[in-house]
């Protein structure tokens, strides 16, 4: 079950954020809209939302998602691959610190993002991209393990980050795309398989009673739900400009 979460406005400068996609600049006022009805779903979803106000000196800082790793016992304050998404952690820790005493910290020449890291129930899944490193996999790792998790670090090919291509819905059941269908690691889980051309859908988020998924993936939404999950569709077409999906706008704890 999962109690809160946290989410951060996007600011006036968010058109200027980091993107390697070639969708155009996103539109602000349909962004703000479109982060009111993600609050609105969390909201559905069970969980008290902590709302953080925008920060206009990081474009990018309302993909929350790469600041932190929470468990129900401890956080990682990360160290985000970009140097422009750095100083982000600064705003962030004081709205962890309010849910958490014990906090780690990925230290450089470390790097690590978030969105490169997927909780399977024990079992934790760090993607090595172009914005986490082996030396942040491996302190991540570290501190999972010494705390009694188990850890697998899983070089990533082509994804952007590891959420970008994979969602776990609970119940040894996950939702992959692309180089992670038939991947090694992930070979002991069902799995919802995504087609190409629904690859973005992946990125998927199971909060409590409910699957939120972007829209405009029909085959993607009925195999969750023959599966057994209610879903949410929410239109993500402004976040998806800058790389950004449904798991990179919220913590959830």
């Amino acid at each position: 079950m999962f109690h809160h979460t946290i989410v951060k406005r996007p600011g006036a400068t968010y058109v200027n954020g980091l993107t390697t996609s070639d969708l155009g600049k996103p539109i602000l006022e349909t962004a703000f809209e479109q982060h009111d009805a993600y609050i609105e779903a969390l909201k559905k979803c069970g969980t008290e939302v902590t709302v953080l106000p925008s920060n206009d000196q990081f474009p990018d800082s309302t993909f929350v998602e790469d600041t932190a790793v929470l468990t129900p016992e401890f956080a990682v304050i990360s160290n985000p691959g970009a140097k422009s998404r750095n100083g982000e952690i600064h705003d962030m820790e004081p709205a962890i610190k309010s849910f958490y005493d014990k906090i780690y910290y990925i230290k450089a020449p470390g790097t690590l993002d978030g969105g490169d890291i997927l909780q399977a129930e024990d079992h934790f899944y760090i993607g090595i991209s172009a914005r986490t490193n082996q030396e942040g996999a491996e302190q991540l790792k570290a501190i999972l393990e010494s705390e009694n998790y188990k850890a697998t670090i899983v070089p990533l090919q082509k994804f952007f980050h590891l959420k970008t291509g994979i969602a776990y819905l609970g119940n040894q059941l996950i939702v992959a795309a692309g180089e992670f269908v038939d991947h090694p690691d992930f070979n002991s889980y069902k799995k919802i398989i995504v087609p190409p051309e629904e690859e973005y859908a992946a990125n998927c988020i199971r909060i409590n009673d409910y699957v939120i998924i972007p829209t405009g993936y029909p085959q993607t939404k009925q195999r969750i739900e023959e599966a057994g999950y209610q879903t949410i569709e929410l239109d993500t077409s402004e976040f998806r400009k800058l790389d950004g999906g449904l798991s990179c706008l919220s913590l959830r704890f």
